[in-house]
């Protein structure tokens, strides 16, 4: 069931919400949190079909805030706010409310939001593009429990990921971040089945791919050794291997989709690790609202000591005329790919578990 309402208040909104779920039979409210998504309309479809999947593990209430761009001066000035409410088949499992703000109201969201949100429950608030820098000092932001991005979106993701280390604020979380759980899952499975101890790490991946960047920080802060980052050309992350006295470990997922596992006297084995739709990834994230401190440690760990290599024949930054590197004492280094025993030969050893 769908009700427009142009040019209307968050009370007339709730009325409308009442009103909805008493026309379809159902007046009781069974929500476990409210998820703000903050959008423009580009986006605004395909991350409400997120939410609208997510919801069924999670029945909630959706607020989508679209801030609409005044075309003059005038409208600037004036204010209003258009909603659409959906309840029943048209919302999942939850309700779902778009609001549409247009002119000064669009600085004043948050005063929108507040009177719509669920009592007593969780917020949580989403940024499927465009996040603040600062998302736990944004109005919106600052209403939440959890505050999820996507550095992925953003035109520059290193440099992003750099910035969401400085502004940290326990309850951020990125959706890169996500997208590698199922990797740092198998990877700390595979160091449980070997009794060796790990000299390196190499982390094969797209360019600009903030995972990659992530899952290179999260095992230099767990394993405490030297890490490569590699290039290739996707999808997504291909592949890590890890060098231990025993003979490397290796997880290689060359087309997205099945990946192979190849562990030094054992026979490789087929692992299932495609790449997940971002409904998934909502959904994971809406399962634990507390502060994710592992995210907070590889982020802080190792996004100031990332040096991102130019890739091909051409020197990567920080190298001189003759092609040489400068020293850098970082245990994170980005650079063109090759093998992943040039950047362990002088590494102590340490020792393969996952802390």
């Amino acid at each position: 069931m769908k009700t427009d309402l142009t040019d209307t208040t968050a009370s007339k909104i709730n009325k409308a919400l009442v009103k909805a779920r008493r026309a379809i039979g159902t007046p009781a409210v069974g929500m476990v949190l409210t998820l703000v998504i903050v959008t423009d309309e580009e986006n605004a479809y395909d991350a409400l079909k997120a939410a609208g999947d997510a919801s069924r593990e999670h029945p909630s209430r959706t607020l989508v805030v679209i801030k609409r761009v005044s075309r003059s001066p005038r409208d600037r000035t004036q204010s209003r706010l258009d909603a659409e409410v959906r309840v029943g088949a048209d919302a999942g499992t939850g309700e779902t409310v778009v609001l549409r703000l247009h002119g000064e109201v669009v600085d004043h969201a948050q005063s929108v939001v507040l009177p719509l949100l669920l009592p007593d429950a969780p917020v949580v608030v989403w940024w499927p593009v465009n996040a603040p820098l600062d998302p736990a000092n944004d109005p919106l932001g600052a209403l939440a429990q959890r505050r999820v991005t996507d550095t992925y979106a953003c035109e520059q993701p290193v440099k992003e990921l750099a910035a969401r280390a400085d502004a940290y604020t326990p309850g951020d979380t990125d959706l890169s971040w996500t997208r590698i759980t199922p990797w740092r899952s198998m990877l700390a499975a595979a160091l449980d089945q070997v009794a060796c101890e790990v000299q390196g790490v190499e982390v094969e991946g797209e360019e600009f791919n903030p995972s990659c960047e992530l899952l290179a920080m999260w095992l230099a802060d767990r394993l405490d050794v030297p890490v490569r980052r590699t290039r290739s050309t996707g999808p997504g992350l291909t592949a890590v291997r890890m060098d231990t006295d025993c003979g490397p470990v290796v997880l290689d997922r060359a087309d997205g989709s099945l990946a192979t596992l190849a562990i030094q006297g054992q026979p490789k084995r087929a692992v299932a690790l495609k790449r997940r739709e971002t409904a998934e990834l909502i959904a994971e994230e809406l399962r634990r609202l507390d502060p994710d401190d592992t995210y907070a440690s590889a982020l802080r760990y190792g996004v100031e000591r990332l040096k991102q290599g130019n890739g091909g024949d051409a020197p990567a930054k920080g190298e001189g005329e003759a092609g040489g590197r400068e020293a850098v004492p970082a245990p994170v280094e980005s650079v063109a790919k090759g093998p992943a025993a040039e950047a362990t030969a002088e590494a102590p050893v340490k020792r393969a578990a996952v802390k």
